[in-house]
């Protein structure tokens, strides 16, 4: 009875550390290259990137925060307005078989880029955007 207790408790614990860290959703990377056949998928839970920005060290940040940092109350600004429109297109470019789509869809920000042999695709949620600016803006003194 004590062993069924501990591994409700374990499973328990597990179930909400998963739901937690899954609640603002994934960031995604998918990029295909056909003409040396590489393919590149980076999937990360939303809620562990601002998390480890503000456990690197500042002095890692330096140099692209000297060119970012002024940039990242607008980014917030942003991030912030845009969650207001769940459903945007933002830019959609095609130049022959070549195409670059930019949107927004259920709270995420979506890029897909196409042309012949390579594709990429990234879907980032607008709620981490928003808190990573934060935590940047956190790091640089004076933003």
């Amino acid at each position: 009875m004590l062993l069924a207790k501990i591994a409700l408790g374990l499973g328990g614990t597990a179930l909400l550390a998963g739901a937690y860290t899954f609640h603002e959703g994934i960031v995604r990377v998918d990029a295909d290259d056909s003409h040396d056949a590489s393919h590149v998928h980076v999937w990360v839970p939303a809620a562990l990137v601002p998390m480890a920005i503000r456990v690197i060290p500042s002095r890692h940040f330096d140099h692209a925060m000297a060119n970012a940092g002024p940039w990242l109350p607008t980014l917030r600004a942003l991030t912030k307005e845009l969650k207001r429109f769940p459903e945007t297109e933002l830019v959609e470019v095609r130049d022959g078989r070549d195409q670059v789509h930019v949107r927004t869809h259920q709270g995420k920000l979506l890029i897909d880029v196409t042309e012949p042999g390579q594709t990429v695709h990234v879907s980032c949620p607008l709620a981490m955007m928003e808190d990573v600016a934060g935590a940047l803006e956190s790091k640089v003194p004076g933003v």
